[in-house]
């Protein structure tokens, strides 16, 4: 089995708020995150396909069609955006980097699986310190 990653940068905002909670609940648990006037971040988006290499190229999957397809379905709808706002993909789901990383690979999963090998990860950095993978658990 081969592995293949792709790495791509995006920005966005976000807020991390629960609407059930109080806005000192909301403070306490997501700190500077809560900000009633969102923040941002300049994201590192990982996302690795495997398989085996085909006889006729030596790739697992074309890198350039891979990034074709990270830019199209993923980038070009988040970049320079607001996450909870304007990212269709996202309405009704609470933008943790976590949901943010499944809702990533439920964007990516049937293209790739279409170009016959497996997506195998998505690693989303969101900040020097801390970072999510998702295996499609």
């Amino acid at each position: 089995m081969v592995y293949i990653t792709r790495i791509e940068h995006f920005n966005a905002a976000h807020k991390l708020w629960n609407s059930n909670w109080t806005a000192e609940q909301n403070r306490e648990v997501f700190g500077k995150c809560a900000n009633e006037n969102f923040h941002g971040h300049n994201y590192e988006l990982h996302v690795t396909v495997k398989g085996t290499p085909h006889q006729d190229t030596g790739f697992v999957i074309n890198a350039k069609l891979l990034g074709e397809m990270v830019k199209e379905h993923v980038i070009e709808k988040v970049d320079h955006c607001n996450l909870n706002l304007d990212v269709p993909f996202m309405k009704g789901v609470f933008t943790s980097a976590e949901n943010l990383a499944m809702a990533i690979w439920n964007q990516l999963k049937d293209l790739i699986d279409a170009q016959g090998c497996t997506l195998h990860s998505i690693k989303l950095i969101e900040t020097r310190s801390i970072y999510v993978e998702y295996f499609g658990d």
